[in-house]
């Protein structure tokens, strides 16, 4: 099969991606194999290939917002039947016996397993997952729309929770890319306002096309204090202002698997008056079953730009410089 492969991590306009030719997977016991027709293009896909994650095997094939359907399956499979459309997410393996994953926190499992990181993912022709850890797509999502909901979506939701954002409160949105702009919809379907705070002219004008109430430049104050922020730019300079931003009593949830330095913190500044500042690490599949409950009722809107699968690489190049409006998208010849 035709796969792109993370050759010699570094800049994304060096060529870090390989074209690669591989044989199709076999699935093994409990495992589907899934024809892939669509797969997401996510930031945590361009710090692997960049080297901000240390890829765990040579030649790791990235992707883990991949769509398609089950055209093989391995020996005990009985959650899926061949010709059902999967989405196979971020979360491709937890151990199910530490003490994180017998209290329901599978996402901080001591012995986890991530697709196109540990095991090879979707900018390829086919994938395998577990099919505990597949998720069954929602009719009202076609395979474009379906693809940033099983990491931009599944992440940005459990860091909305995270930020313990208050019924009708005011959320602050820093940075507004694939995983931000679903976010923002799920907490005004809530009831929250959302003021956004993105460097992106193109994103700022879909913030507020999508109903938010502001939108200014990452710099920029927001009009009013927050009760909760989500940090979606990799930026660790935008903490302290985001801190600042908020209200008494304000939680910052940081939303993404790497983040630059972040500079000194001024304790009256910027954590006094009990201000929270919190990480989000994966996600559970109970994350991303509600999730896509809550995305299929509301329905989202989910805005995409779609590449080629031969254009991987330009893929990756546009987002690292914010040429990308709403998610990244690669998609395979026979859907078009």
């Amino acid at each position: 099969m035709r796969a792109w492969a993370v050759g010699e991590p570094g800049p994304i306009d060096g060529g870090p991606l390989r074209h690669i030719e591989r044989p199709t997977p076999v699935p093994g016991p409990g495992q589907l194999r899934v024809h892939v027709s669509v797969c997401g293009v996510c930031r945590t896909d361009l710090h692997l290939a960049e080297g901000d994650l240390a890829p765990r095997s040579p030649l790791v094939i990235p992707g883990h917002e991949v769509v398609g359907v089950v055209e093989d399956l391995g020996p005990g499979c009985n959650r899926f039947r061949l010709g059902d459309r999967v989405g196979v997410p971020w979360l491709a393996r937890t151990c199910g016996t530490c003490r994180f994953c017998l209290d329901g926190r599978e996402n901080l499992c001591t012995a986890p397993g991530f697709t196109g990181w540990d095991v090879d993912g979707g900018y390829a022709e086919y994938a395998v997952v577990d099919e505990g850890f597949a998720y069954a797509i929602p009719d009202v999502f076609d395979d474009e729309e379906a693809a940033p909901l099983l990491c931009a979506g599944i992440i940005g939701y459990r860091a909305l929770r995270r930020s313990q954002l208050p019924p009708g409160g005011r959320l602050g949105i820093y940075g507004f890319g694939g995983s931000a702009h679903l976010t923002a919809q799920i907490a005004l379907a809530e009831g929250a306002t959302v003021h956004v705070l993105t460097r992106a002219p193109e994103a700022r004008k879909l913030a507020l096309e999508l109903g938010a109430a502001s939108a200014g430049d990452e710099d920029d104050p927001p009009p009013e204090p927050l009760d909760a922020a989500i940090l979606f730019a990799p930026v660790g300079t935008l903490v302290l202002p985001a801190l600042e931003a908020l209200d008494r009593g304000g939680t910052l949830a940081i939303a993404g698997i790497h983040l630059s330095d972040i500079p000194v913190l001024n304790y009256q500044q910027h954590l006094f008056q009990e201000r929270t500042l919190r990480s989000v690490t994966a996600n559970t599949r109970s994350d991303g079953r509600e999730f896509l409950e809550n995305a299929a009722r509301i329905p989202l809107r989910v805005t995409t730009t779609a590449y080629p699968f031969d254009q991987a690489d330009r893929a990756l190049a546009d987002l690292a410089h914010d040429r990308v409006n709403g998610a990244a998208v690669l998609v395979h010849p026979s859907l078009r």
